[in-house]
C-alpha cells in the first residue's frame, strides 16, 4: 500500500502543495503510512486523530448541530473534517476518515460504513461549487480489514484528485525531473 503514499508525495512534491490529515476509524493509521514513505517531510504537515466525536468539532471545526443530528458517521462530516484539517495545520490539501470498523454499529450506522473525504485547492462538489469530494464505502471484513481498506481508500481518493488535477506539462516536467522521456 505504501506505493499510493509515495505517489501522492511525489505529486505533492512536485506540485510545491502540502498535505494535512483527519482521521477517525483509522486512529493514525493514514498518518503512518505517509510518513513511512521516503521524503515525506516535504509535502507531510501533520495530523489530527479525532477519535471522540466532541474532537471534531473542536479541533476540526465540524458542525456541532450537524454532530448532534447525523453522528459522527456521515459524509458531510467527512468533508467537514477534510476542509477543517486543511485549515488547522494550513496545508493545500486536507483529507479525512471516518466510519464504523466494528464490532459494534455506531451510530445508526453498520459495521463496515466508512467515508473518506479530500479536499483541496480545486475540489468541486456534485454541485459544482467548492467543496470536498467524499466517497461513501460498504467495506466487509473484520477491523483490521475495514481499517487498513480506508487507508488505501482515502489515498486513492487523494491521488485520483491529485492526478486529475495536474496538466499535462507539469506532467511533461515532472518526467524529465525524473530522469523519464
Amino acid at each position: 500500500m505504501n506505493s499510493l503514499a509515495t505517489e501522492v508525495l511525489r505529486l505533492l512534491t512536485v506540485r510545491g502543495e502540502t498535505l494535512a490529515v483527519a482521521e477517525s476509524l483509522t486512529g493514525g493509521l493514514v498518518a503512518a503510512e505517509i510518513t513511512a514513505a521516503p521524503g515525506a517531510s516535504k509535502g507531510f504537515r501533520g495530523s489530527v486523530t479525532a477519535y471522540a466525536t466532541e474532537l471534531k468539532h473542536e479541533l476540526l471545526g465540524v458542525d456541532a448541530t450537524l454532530l448532534a443530528e447525523r453522528g459522527a458517521v456521515d459524509p458531510q462530516v467527512a468533508a467537514q473534517m477534510a476542509a477543517g484539517v486543511r485549515k488547522a495545520l494550513a496545508a493545500d490539501w486536507g483529507i479525512a476518515t471516518t466510519g464504523v470498523a466494528g464490532p459494534e454499529p455506531q451510530d445508526g450506522q453498520p459495521v463496515g460504513t466508512v467515508y473518506v473525504a479530500v479536499d483541496g485547492p480545486a475540489t468541486k462538489n456534485s454541485d459544482g461549487v467548492d467543496g470536498g469530494k467524499v466517497a461513501s464505502l460498504r467495506l466487509n471484513g473484520g477491523r483490521a480489514e475495514i481499517r487498513m481498506e480506508s487507508v488505501r481508500s482515502v489515498l486513492a481518493l487523494l491521488l485520483k484528485e491529485l492526478a486529475g488535477e495536474q496538466t499535462g506539462n507539469e506532467r511533461a516536467q515532472d518526467t524529465e525531473q525524473n530522469g523519464g522521456t
